[in-house]
């Protein structure tokens, strides 16, 4: 516990020395229009349909450059209309690199954070989300997830506590890779839980047969993590130069793998958001104009399932 209070502090002293530095402004960033949103837990409240996700990503400990570098990744997907920003004790650093974007830029009123407490991390979920908030400089979470089930049963109980006393906003489960369905599907059918976090992908669709037609029966909002397998799925289209269908622009207004991918995973009814995850700018942008209309239909998305089962 303590070498990550170290890290912490470290990370601030480096923010103070930069702050003068050319770093984004303070100011509350300014959502961008047009970017599409769902309601989500049975609630009116609305999330952009592309998030962001840390893993990997955000995990470059102290070095100033890459810090520097992963503020403006994420000042542009709050400049685009982000909301959701998924991170995790297992991340490594993630958290505090997200605290040092965050103290560089302000804290944008889209912001949605979402955490998970992790067993491993050590400590009860009480004291993981405490030293959590100060890792992001932030006094509450949004969404504070089970990860990977680990413990469920004790972490949940205490999460569940939490937000009845408004310490976070809400609960939820995570799982990856199809893992332990069965276990996700009992606990949304016996637990009061907002949210799931699952693997869901054109190429990863073992969700759909149970668990998205759970989650909208029971108004359960579902985050959709690896929506590029990882990075090996959207890397490998364009490693081959694989041309995007004649049809897609016209059928699901698709211009770059990054909107067939993501469009396909957000059109979903069930989907509330996907969280890639990037270091690139560049990459950033493809990313939240997928989440912009319009979306395909039931019909294109069997049409983008057959074309990529093609391949």
């Amino acid at each position: 516990m303590n070498h990550r209070i170290t890290r912490r502090q470290s990370l601030k002293l480096i923010g103070a020395t930069l702050a003068a530095m050319a770093l984004p402004s303070a100011s509350i960033l300014a959502s961008a229009p047009g970017l599409r949103q769902k309601t989500f837990a049975g609630t009116d409240k609305k999330l952009p349909v592309i998030g962001m996700g840390t893993w990997r990503s955000f995990n470059i400990g102290n070095d100033p450059q890459l810090l520097d570098a992963r503020t403006e990744v994420v000042k542009a997907f709050f400049e685009a209309g982000g909301g959701l920003v998924d991170s995790s004790p297992m991340y490594g650093s993630a958290p505090d690199v997200m605290g040092y974007a965050l103290e560089q830029l302000g804290t944008p009123d889209s912001l949605f954070s979402a955490e998970k407490v992790w067993s491993p991390a050590g400590g009860s979920a009480r004291e993981q989300v405490a030293e959590l908030q100060d890792r992001w400089s932030v006094g509450h979470f949004d969404l504070v997830q089970v990860h990977n089930l680990t413990d469920w049963r004790a972490h949940l109980t205490d999460l569940q506590a939490m937000k009845a006393e408004g310490k976070i906003g809400y609960v939820g489960i995570t799982t990856s890779h199809g893992r332990r369905h069965r276990d996700v599907e009992q606990i949304m059918t016996s637990e009061d839980i907002d949210f799931i976090q699952l693997t869901y992908n054109i190429t990863h669709r073992e969700a759909e047969e149970r668990l998205l037609p759970l989650a909208e029966e029971r108004s359960i909002g579902v985050i959709a993590n690896r929506p590029y397998d990882g990075g090996s799925l959207i890397k490998g289209l364009k490693r081959r130069n694989q041309p995007l269908p004649d049809w897609a622009k016209a059928e699901c207004g698709c211009d770059t793998w990054a909107d067939f991918l993501l469009k396909f995973i957000v059109s979903h009814p069930a989907i509330t958001c996907a969280i890639p995850a990037t270091t690139q700018i560049a990459h950033m942008h493809e990313n939240m104009r997928a989440g912009h209309a319009p979306m395909p239909s039931p019909d294109a998305r069997q049409r983008m399932v057959s074309y990529i089962a093609s391949l």
